[in-house]
């Protein structure tokens, strides 16, 4: 899918790109929606300018894939990323993150009917011994590292307290909805349209960005970028070696498994005594 590309087409989209993918962080990490607006209107205003004239209905366009990726930033940023639990929340999460994977896929499909945008679920093949191998080191890195980065640095308090039934399995329920909506936005979404244009590594690293601007916002701070840019730039990179969106969200709905018990754990210490912290 991803082919050899001239310097002359890649290098001068890059910088539009940059400021797209640059309105994440101005929205999710600094917070200045203002800024994140800017950057987005600069970017797809660069990428017009550089493809004035040479735009078709038939081949790929970085100016109509750029605005679906600002679009869906859009939809995102209207909503604050706090975890919360209670109903109006959960109801604000499911319209703003599940516009942001739909709208995009609707404009890509009937409005520019180019089908940038699709969601592979499973390619028919079987996973092999080291597919298999990595779900099963998610999870026991999980287990070692999660519970000193969550309880140490006190990030899990940016999660509410869940010290009832229903609060653990409203808990439960978002953790896994969010991890399965970031695999379908960031790389199905932002890493596959990334990647019409860009090189497959150049794609992963901007998608890392938008990435983990949202994860930081969502409660993943203090040192956790050192535990999010990797996970990002690995997700980024199965998909690219399975091209099977339910291989990396099964990896995801692991990782998340772990995060889930750790912060049911960190808020009611004793409950689950399986953690070395």
């Amino acid at each position: 899918m991803n082919d050899v590309r001239s310097a002359t087409t890649v290098w001068p989209g890059i910088a539009p790109a940059i400021l797209v993918c640059a309105a994440a962080p101005a929205f999710f990490v600094l917070e200045i929606p203002w800024l994140g607006w800017v950057l987005l209107a600069l970017g797809i205003a660069a990428a017009w300018w550089m493809e004035r004239g040479r735009v078709t209905a038939s081949a790929p366009s970085l100016t109509r894939d750029l605005s679906l990726i600002a679009v869906g930033l859009l939809i995102v940023s209207v909503i604050p990323l706090a975890a919360e639990l209670d109903n109006l929340a959960m109801l604000r999460f499911t319209l703003a993150l599940g516009g942001a994977v739909a709208v995009p896929y609707m404009i890509s499909r009937y409005l520019y009917r180019d089908r940038a945008i699709s969601f592979p679920w499973r390619t028919h093949r079987r996973w092999g011994r080291l597919q298999w191998g990595w779900l099963v080191a998610v999870l026991v890195l999980g287990w070692l590292i999660l519970p000193f980065y969550f309880i140490t640095s006190g990030v899990y308090q940016n999660w509410p307290v869940v010290d009832t039934p229903d609060l653990i399995a409203r808990l439960f329920v978002g953790v896994g909805a969010v991890g399965i909506w970031d695999e379908l936005f960031f790389i199905c979404t932002v890493f596959a349209l990334l990647r019409r244009h860009f090189p497959d590594a150049l794609a992963n690293v901007l998608q890392a960005i938008v990435f983990v601007s949202f994860l930081w916002e969502l409660g993943y701070r203090e040192w956790g970028p050192l535990l999010t840019i990797p996970f990002a730039l690995l997700q980024g990179f199965i998909f690219l070696r399975t091209h099977s969106l339910a291989y990396v969200v099964t990896v995801h709905l692991l990782f998340d498994a772990v995060v889930f018990a750790v912060l049911v754990h960190a808020h009611n210490p004793g409950l689950l005594p399986i953690f070395l912290v």
